[in-house]
């Protein structure tokens, strides 16, 4: 059976897909984790816990197909962990990874390309190139250049670049088996199919 077979044809569109998939129970999850956070305000938990609580109440949201509200409150644990921590933390860099996929879901990519750029020189200096954070940042990128309508060949030609690299990261560090490198490497043979389908549709230079 060949990768082909399971490999995701737009990263983006799973997670949406993904998040779509709500029932009873994680309605109720929802209503649970916003009363967990408004009594947690009220008595003045340490801030450290609110901002777990509003990470947890984040992805519930996304569970439940809210991602704008999911977006935003990611938008917000992001932007405090960045104002109070510094950018260099491993949590402030766990808080930008989040707030990027729900831009991607919500298909933000003029968000989601420039806040990527802006973290992933961090996340590799700190964490590491290694690191399952700086992994998942680099191959969110690459799906971003290569999924967005307005991607030029460059673009595409970048996310191949990044995705070769960093399947042989993943490989490395994770091993073949390895749930990410699994998924990293599905992407590569989307963005080497939207590759080839661009040079095949973009006229070479001096022709015509």
């Amino acid at each position: 059976m060949r990768a082909t077979e399971h490999a995701p044809r737009d990263p983006f569109r799973v997670l949406e897909r993904r998040h779509g998939l709500a029932d009873i129970v994680e309605r109720g999850a929802v209503i649970l984790a916003e009363a967990l956070l408004s009594l947690h305000q009220r008595l003045g938990l340490h801030y450290d816990n609110i901002l777990a609580l509003q990470s947890n109440l984040a992805n519930t949201y996304a569970k439940v197909g809210r991602i704008e509200e999911a977006m935003r409150m990611r938008r917000d644990v992001y932007s405090e962990r960045l104002k109070r921590y510094g950018e260099e933390t491993r949590d402030t860099l766990i808080a930008a990874n989040n707030y990027a996929g729900s831009l991607g879901v919500l298909r933000r990519f003029e968000e989601v390309i420039p806040l990527f750029r802006k973290v992933i020189p961090v996340a590799r200096r700190v964490l590491g190139d290694g690191d399952e954070i700086t992994l998942k940042m680099r191959k969110m990128l690459a799906a971003a250049l290569f999924v967005d309508p307005a991607a030029t060949l460059d673009d595409v030609r970048e996310a191949v670049t990044t995705l070769e690299e960093t399947a042989r990261t993943a490989r490395r560090v994770m091993g073949g088996a390895h749930p990410l490198t699994t998924e990293i490497e599905a992407t590569l043979l989307n963005a080497r199919a939207a590759l080839r389908a661009r040079e095949e549709t973009q006229p070479s230079p001096g022709s015509g």
